[in-house]
């Protein structure tokens, strides 16, 4: 048996736009004292793994081996030609390795504090992975957050699973002391997995096994990757499957989805911030805001975005829009 981190790195980051971008994402940024989240997040498992495989996008696959030059593992990478959500990067992970072998599934994009907090969680999980659990991470939440979505739970034991809630209701969930944020990570053998998702999702399980045979050099076939439907693995196994359980997890944890979560990050570790919390990021020239609190001022070479930081959750508007019309600043 052996012990894989897969790292998830097909995400684009549209919250953080103009930081992040189509063609160089928020998991790619060098923000965290010269290193980025993709680059962390490989350190940070690096301890406890015996190879890692990265599931990126032809535009970054490149990138992401760039980035692990350093890391002695053996390595494995995953290209997919088309995005088809977690499910099916997850299953085409778990079909590159043994049916016993262990999967730690992680984002690439999680910016983690505490390691020792975090070792102990992982350490939890894999014992529970070897008893043919499919674990997940819930993160002790510190504050009603609306970004994130939420699990309910007793013990180790998964009552519900819950979207993103209004803030109402975030802060009923922080007061009742039974839920969790859903980190998005996950621990499993391979073979428990895809019977899982075979059971749950035959077609997704069907179409996964055929674009993954035909696969020359795990670059997944583009016409075959269209066929498999496009669902997330909470949607697809872990709000289904009678065998899920939670590591209620202690280590500090942030997405950085969102400029509001950049925002308190950058702060903590001492970026400037005026008398009215007002931010600036990505230039050094003198900016001044009159009448403003808690705002940001975010600078590229080509794009400037201004947001109030309580509304950086719809940043995303702005992308899409761009999406849309197949702006070359997306």
């Amino acid at each position: 048996m052996k012990i894989f981190n897969v790292i998830l790195s097909g995400g684009v980051g549209s919250r953080l736009w103009p930081l992040s971008r189509k063609q160089n994402p928020k998991q790619f940024l060098k923000l965290f004292s010269g290193k980025s989240l993709f680059e962390l997040t490989a350190e940070r498992n690096s301890s406890v793994v015996n190879e890692i495989i990265v599931v990126g996008n032809t535009d970054h696959i490149g990138l992401s081996r760039q980035l692990l030059q350093d890391i002695s593992l053996p390595q494995t990478f995953i290209t997919e030609t088309q995005p088809r959500n977690t499910a099916a990067a997850i299953a085409f992970a778990a079909f590159a390795v043994d049916s016993e072998d262990i999967l730690i599934i992680t984002p690439s994009d999680h910016l983690i504090q505490n390691q020792e907090s975090y070792d102990q969680a992982i350490k939890e999980a894999i014992d529970l992975a070897q008893r043919d659990f499919l674990v997940t991470f819930g993160v002790v939440p510190s504050k009603p957050e609306t970004g994130y979505g939420y699990i309910e739970y007793e013990g180790k034991d998964v009552l519900s699973f819950r979207e993103k809630p209004n803030t109402e209701t975030a802060q009923e969930f922080l007061d009742r002391g039974t839920f969790l944020w859903n980190s998005g990570m996950f621990c499993f053998k391979a073979g428990v997995l895809l019977n899982e998702l075979k059971n749950w999702q035959p077609e997704v399980y069907e179409r996964c096994l055929d674009a993954w045979k035909i696969s020359e050099n795990k670059v997944i076939d583009s016409t075959a990757s269209l066929r498999i439907p496009s669902i997330s693995i909470d949607y697809a196994v872990m709000e289904r499957s009678k065998k899920i359980k939670v590591i209620p997890a202690h280590f500090r944890w942030n997405d950085l989805g969102s400029f509001e979560s950049l925002y308190d990050y950058l702060r903590s570790v001492g970026h400037n911030v005026d008398e009215n919390g007002n931010m600036i990021i990505g230039t050094d020239i003198f900016t001044a805001f009159v009448g403003m609190k808690n705002c940001m001022f975010v600078h590229t070479d080509d794009a400037i975005l201004i947001l109030q930081k309580e509304k950086s959750q719809d940043v995303k508007k702005i992308y899409n829009q761009l999406e849309k019309y197949q702006s070359t600043l997306r």
